[in-house]
């Protein structure tokens, strides 16, 4: 196998942030699993920095999920992509509320709907966020 080692580069430009357009240094990056962008993320209480996103524990899988703040507020999500449709976990973060106040006002037809045949809560982003802004 032919293996080249100058294909092999590091980078050497600090990428921008996907929220403010400003650099990113090393220390501060955290890569948003849902748009795969670069974001500041303070990552260390004892040093001053930005954030422009959030990282919490899923209870669902037990890990850190890291998003920018844009695709925490859905302003980077396209009208009808994939993207655009949240499972309940998603959509209660969205709504900033916890996921059983969510499926309350799912019952209640407060928020637009669709259980799968798996059991799976779906929700459309644009009902997520006018029910957060109402």
């Amino acid at each position: 196998m032919f293996y080249d080692a100058g294909a092999l580069r590091t980078p050497t430009e600090i990428p921008d942030c996907v929220v403010c357009s400003e650099p990113v240094e090393p220390d501060f990056q955290a890569w948003c699993l849902q748009c795969s962008s670069i974001y500041h993320l303070q990552q260390r209480q004892d040093r001053p920095g930005k954030d422009c996103g959030d990282v919490w524990i899923s209870e669902e899988s037990m890990s850190l999920e890291f998003r920018c703040q844009s695709c925490i507020n859905g302003d980077a999500v396209d009208e009808g992509s994939l993207d655009d449709v949240l499972d309940l976990e998603e959509a209660a973060l969205a709504a900033r509320m916890s996921p059983s106040q969510m499926l309350e006002l799912a019952a209640k037809g407060q928020v637009k709907h669709r259980k799968t045949a798996g059991g799976v809560f779906l929700f459309m982003r644009r009902d997520v966020v006018d029910l957060r802004e109402n």
